[in-house]
């Protein structure tokens, strides 16, 4: 039996299909993540936009192609957000929510909807590891209730993994690089350990340590001391914005201001000189003014981005931002454009100041990146190797490379 597990959306739904493919292969599936025959088709849907919405629904169409008479599981976000209009179609035996992905397993051979809430953290079987990189689900859940976002009433309230069980499969995975990855990982606590106590836990792991997205909320001095001394931790902070504008963001629900963030980018330059911070950026948000989207273009320089995301806004019913005057599609189409290539300046201005620098570098299929997530080339690299190397100029979107020392 063949079964083909296909993924829309966030960097957590990926890690969590990886762990559903890893739970198929144990049941005796032959399991791939490309589109093709199949007798199973386990489709981890996404709702964090209409458009990806959209596709979620589009997406069982797209497998029918390849097999119609084949079984169809769809789980995630989107079946959350409206479970029946799934179940409704034609061919799908089995639903369940963001919450209930961990039913997947219990329940292939069933039928039916099944999207109840769970306040505990839902285990998944370690996901299958290559020799490079292993993700590790450490928190899921949301508790921040931005006025855009319907991740928390899909996911549910924050709950995190317990330490040991973290610790228990870094250590086992034998990955040289480990991401801690979740849905707020910010807020993670398993009774006394918050995230900092837990990179400290973590410092014994031979694994460089990356963090997934952070909130401003964690950026404080014990936090960054706990990093910097754990010795393995990354010095790149996915630091989520959403908008430079005071304005937007007390709308959006974000509880700081502009201000505060840049003092906390200048926190993480304290502890980590050379940090990379990258954020995501809304444009468009309902209500955004001239003056607002100003404020948005001139932190990428305030805050020396080394990378912005860039996101028109996407209207999402049940939320308090669609209820808002909302700006035109041809106005947010045009920001984005704008803060893009304001975007892609920063992340030049970035990639020059590497040159000349030392780096160690973990090389994957094509090229590797630096300690500061820099994408790095450089000839006679070896996959899954570790190698200090010389930064001799920009390349693609990326720099380019020479080894000095393979590690």
């Amino acid at each position: 039996m063949k079964a083909c597990v296909f993924t829309l959306g966030c960097k957590m739904n990926e890690v969590e299909s990886a762990s559903l493919a890893e739970g198929l292969k144990e049941r005796g599936f032959a399991v791939t993540d490309k589109l093709g025959h199949a007798d199973l088709y386990l489709i981890n849907t996404c709702a964090v936009t209409a458009e990806a919405e959209k596709k979620s629904r589009q997406a069982i169409a797209r497998v029918k192609k390849f097999n119609p008479r084949a079984k169809i599981i769809v789980c995630g976000c989107a079946a959350s957000a409206n479970p029946e209009s799934f179940f409704q179609r034609e061919g799908v035996a089995l639903v369940t929510g963001a919450q209930a992905k961990h039913r997947v397993l219990q329940l292939l051979d069933g039928e039916g909807v099944f999207c109840e809430t769970d306040a505990a953290f839902s285990e998944l079987p370690p996901p299958m590891r290559n020799k490079t990189r292993a993700f590790v689900r450490v928190q899921d859940g949301c508790d921040n209730f931005c006025s855009y976002c319907l991740i928390p009433y899909l996911r549910g309230r924050s709950r995190s993994r317990s330490a040991e069980s973290i610790l228990a499969e870094v250590t086992a995975s034998g990955a040289k690089e480990t991401v801690l990855t979740g849905i707020d990982i910010s807020s993670y606590r398993d009774g006394e350990i918050d995230l900092g106590a837990l990179l400290s836990a973590l410092a014994k792991a031979d694994t460089r340590i990356r963090l997934g997205s952070l909130e401003q909320k964690i950026i404080t001095r014990d936090f960054l001391r706990r990093a910097r001394d754990a010795g393995n931790v990354m010095p790149h902070f996915h630091l989520s914005l959403q908008s430079g504008s005071n304005a937007v963001l007390k709308k959006m629900n974000r509880r700081y201001t502009r201000e505060e963030y840049l003092e906390k980018c200048a926190l993480i330059r304290e502890y980590f000189a050379d940090a990379a911070i990258t954020t995501d950026i809304i444009v468009g948000f309902p209500e955004e003014s001239e003056a607002d989207f100003t404020d948005s273009v001139r932190i990428v320089d305030d805050a020396a981005f080394a990378r912005v995301h860039v996101f028109p806004y996407s209207l999402r019913k049940g939320t308090v931002a669609a209820k808002k005057a909302q700006v035109d599609g041809a106005l947010k189409r045009e920001r984005a454009e704008i803060l893009g290539k304001k975007a892609k300046e920063a992340e030049e201005k970035f990639l020059r100041v590497q040159i000349g620098k030392q780096a160690v570098v973990l090389f994957e299929e094509e090229g590797g990146y630096t300690e500061n997530y820099v994408r790095a080339y450089a000839e006679g690299a070896e996959e899954g190797r570790l190698c200090r190397v010389r930064i001799l100029g920009t390349e693609r979107n990326g720099v380019r490379a020479v080894i000095e020392e393979k590690l």
